[in-house]
C-alpha cells in the first residue's frame, strides 16, 4: 500500500510540476504544496496581517484550515457564509470585490493551465475575474484534468453531485448522483461557466496546487 501511495504522490508531483509551467505561460502564478499543511502555511504567507480578505465558497478551504485562522487572526475577514440573514451575506459579497485579497478553490485545472468553474450565484467567478488585486486559488490534485471537456463532465458528475449535498440543494443530481440539466431556480448551481485561459494583470492570480486529494 506504501509502494503504491508513494508512487501516487510522484505522479500527483510530475503533473503539478507541468500545470505549474503552463500557468506560467498564461500570466499566472503556480506553487506545489506536498499537502494541506503545506498550503495552509502558503496561504497565510501570501496574505498580510491586517488584509481584508474575501472567499469564495470552498470546501477545500474548509479543509485546508484557512477559515477559522481569518475569523480569528489580525484580518478583516469578509464572510458571507456566517451570516443566515441573506441581505446581510450579500452586502459582504459585494463588498467582498474592494478587498485586498480573494481566496478561492477551482472547480477544475486543465493540464495546460487553465481554470475551470462552474458556479450558481456568480459571485465567486465575479470576484475572481474582476475584484481584489489578489485572487489565491488552492486545489488538490483531484481537481486535475486532461482538457476543458474533461473539466466540465468531472464538475459535473464529481463536484455538483455533493455540493448540492453540502449546501441541501434539491436538484436531480442530489437524488441521483447524475446531472439532469436542471433549470431550478433557488437550487440549480449550474449557472455559469467560466475558464480562465490567462490573466491580464501581472501578479494578480496565485495558484496553490496541492499534492493530496481536497474538496470535491
Amino acid at each position: 500500500m506504501a509502494i503504491k501511495i508513494d508512487n501516487v504522490k510522484k505522479a500527483g508531483k510530475i503533473k503539478i510540476d507541468t500545470i505549474i509551467r503552463n500557468l506560467e505561460k498564461r500570466n499566472m502564478k503556480g506553487y506545489y504544496a506536498e499537502d494541506r499543511e503545506e498550503a495552509l502555511r502558503m496561504l497565510l504567507e501570501m496574505i498580510p496581517e491586517g488584509s481584508s480578505v474575501g472567499k469564495g465558497g470552498s470546501a477545500t478551504l474548509d479543509e485546508v484550515g484557512i477559515t477559522g485562522i481569518l475569523a480569528e487572526g489580525n484580518y478583516e475577514y469578509l464572510d458571507a457564509f456566517g451570516n443566515p440573514d441573506p441581505d446581510v451575506a450579500k452586502a459582504v459579497k459585494r463588498k467582498t470585490f474592494s478587498a485586498d485579497v480573494f481566496i478561492t478553490s477551482t472547480n477544475a485545472v486543465t493540464m495546460d493551465g487553465k481554470l475551470v468553474n462552474i458556479d450558481g450565484t456568480g459571485n465567486r467567478m465575479a470576484a475572481f475575474i474582476w475584484g481584489p488585486d489578489k485572487v489565491i486559488v488552492v486545489a488538490g490534485r483531484n481537481k486535475i484534468v486532461a482538457d476543458e471537456d474533461e473539466a466540465v463532465e468531472r464538475i459535473r458528475c464529481d463536484a455538483c453531485p455533493p455540493n448540492c449535498l453540502r449546501l441541501s440543494k434539491k436538484t436531480p443530481c442530489s437524488a441521483t448522483g447524475v446531472c439532469g440539466e436542471c433549470l431550478s431556480p433557488g437550487n440549480t448551481i449550474c449557472c455559469h461557466t467560466v475558464t480562465t485561459r490567462f490573466s491580464s494583470i501581472n501578479d494578480r492570480i496565485h495558484v496553490i496546487l496541492v499534492n493530496e486529494v481536497l474538496g470535491f
